[in-house]
């Protein structure tokens, strides 16, 4: 069974009305709750719990770890970050969904600014699947349409992706690279845009769907030892 950890900074659920009313158990509990639909072993952690929920016990039992953040990322502790970090070059794998783009630990996996377009107008995005063999987009079909979202748009500053799974369009016109994939260390990274907290996004079927698959990809694989340093050849050498 894959050992799930969905976190959320959980702010806005405390202080914006509207957000309550789409998400009463929170971001991260409404993600928790379709993720144990496929059996997952299912947590979820917040930022304001002691270590932000992100002890080192929960990270070593803790196979994927969905992120969730948006105004709170400087309240993030570095020492959590580099934790976190290590786990994933270890091989956890992390999902950062929508505004985690901006989180330090995407930041600090990516290597740059992770800056973007924004926009909030209401507006339809089209989620199109350009690698339909991909594992993440398994039963999305050609695309995902969602009414109401936040716009993205390019340039995204973020590294090439080792893969590209989706490209969004919106309703204004922008496009944006919304699901990409990358490996660091032995751990799988997979960013998700769509998830802003005024809207009912993750309600949606495919969206939903889209999360599961991610956990599947990005659980970890299992690897024989890998050593570095200084090593013994394997084989007797010749002296010339």
């Amino acid at each position: 069974m894959i050992r799930v950890t969905v976190w959320n900074e959980n702010r806005h659920e405390q202080t914006n009305e509207k957000v309550r009313e789409v998400y009463p158990e929170g971001i991260h509990g409404a993600i928790a709750s379709f993720l144990k639909e496929e059996n997952f072993e299912v947590k979820t952690a917040t930022l304001d719990e002691p270590e932000h929920g992100l002890t080192e016990e929960v990270l070593k039992n803790t196979d994927v770890l969905l992120w969730w953040g948006h105004v709170a990322h400087d309240d993030v502790s570095d020492e959590i970050v580099t934790r976190v970090k290590d786990r994933v070059l270890d091989g956890m794998g992390l999902i950062v969904l929508h505004s985690g783009h901006f989180s330090k630990i995407f930041k600090t996996l990516m290597g740059t600014t992770c800056d973007l377009k924004w926009r909030e107008a209401d507006e339809k995005e089209r989620i199109w699947v350009v690698s339909p063999g991909h594992p993440i987009a398994e039963g999305i079909g050609e695309y995902i349409d969602i009414e109401r979202e936040e716009m993205y748009g390019e340039h995204f500053d973020i590294p090439d992706p080792d893969e590209l799974v989706f490209v969004s369009w919106f309703e204004g016109g922008e496009v944006f690279r919304s699901g990409c994939t990358y490996k660091r260390g032995k751990g799988k990274v997979f960013y998700f845009r769509p998830g802003h907290e005024t809207y009912p996004t993750y309600y949606h079927e495919k969206v939903q769907q889209v999360i599961k698959n991610g956990v599947h990809w990005a659980k970890p694989t299992v690897l024989g030892d890998v050593h570095y340093g200084n090593a013994k050849p394997l084989e007797e050498i010749k002296s010339k």
